[in-house]
């Protein structure tokens, strides 16, 4: 069997807290505005392990590697990024958030061959180890026929002590 896929090049790793999208620049210094103050939480260290693809079910589209330790710190971290984000009228995904690393999008799988694929992905050994986190960088993706390349915006500390926004 034959998978056409593209792996992201290392310099695109990263783990997305909220999709925000296209938006205009007086919407995007909005954005920044609101993502400014420091995140009310103590740093904390994600353990990336584990590969998987998405959608659960059916042809796969991305391969990704899986956060093993500090689901539940991200998770915080998803939920203050949307309380933050709501006033300017972005809503959070029907799913629910899976913190993930995107490792390869999938160009064109053979049909019937997702569960072949997940059972490979799933038994297979994956552990990029561990990494501290200290803060939220906002990026500005700009895709091109060679893929997205990312432009940091602003760059968020969590902190202990402070409190979460409210809804």
């Amino acid at each position: 069997m034959h998978l056409d896929a593209r792996w992201v090049p290392a310099d695109n790793l990263h783990i997305t807290l909220w999709f925000i999208g296209e938006v205009d620049e007086v919407r995007a210094a909005a954005i920044v505005s609101a993502l400014q103050p420091p995140f009310p939480c103590e740093p904390f260290d994600v353990r990336l392990a584990g590969l998987g693809a998405f959608p659960p079910s059916g042809a796969q589209r991305v391969l990704w590697l899986g956060v093993s330790a500090g689901q539940e710190s991200l998770a915080a971290l998803h939920a203050e990024t949307g309380a933050r984000l709501r006033p300017l009228g972005f809503e959070a995904e029907r799913r629910p958030y899976s913190a993930h690393v995107t490792i390869a999008r999938v160009k064109d799988a053979p049909r019937g061959s997702g569960p072949i694929v997940r059972e490979v992905l799933s038994s297979t050994p994956a552990d990029a180890g561990t990494s501290a986190v200290s803060a939220v960088t906002l990026f500005r993706s700009r895709v091109s026929s060679r893929g997205a390349t990312y432009e940091p915006l602003a760059r968020v500390p969590v902190h202990p002590g402070l409190r979460p926004s409210r809804t």
